[in-house]
């Protein structure tokens, strides 16, 4: 199966039974759609936990924000919360994540331009 869909927050590596990496995220994909007859259109989102088993390197670009295309293994899980209740979810075993779009780096405050406006009087002309 392959989707493509936006990153919901940076990828996570996790070690399970001892020494076995894995780098988690989660995938949202945004769909929208017109009943026939209606002028109203409307929109859900499906949610997608990827699982990455192929080595932690990923974990750099997997960024909040970033678009993938994600082959591999759709399953179903359901389960019971802590309180009973029934839940679901759809996880992936990825074979192959291709970045389609970097995650946009937000300006830290001293990385952003100094004020040119202002008259600077050590030029060297």
């Amino acid at each position: 199966m392959e989707f493509t869909g936006r990153i919901t927050a940076d990828a996570k590596i996790s070690t399970v039974k001892g020494d076995k990496e894995v780098v988690n995220c989660t995938v949202a994909i945004n769909d929208r759609y017109r009943a026939k007859g209606s002028s109203e259109t409307k929109e859900f989102t499906t949610f997608i936990n990827v699982a990455w088993w192929m080595g932690t390197g990923i974990a750099k670009i997997l960024r909040k924000g970033a678009i993938i295309t994600v082959s591999g293994r759709l399953y179903a899980n359901a389960y019971n919360d802590m309180a009973g209740n029934a839940k679901g979810s759809i996880n992936c075993h990825a074979s192959e994540i291709k970045l389609i779009q970097s995650a946009k780096k937000e300006v830290q405050p001293e990385q952003q331009p100094a004020d040119l406006t202002e008259p600077v009087a050590d030029l060297p002309f």
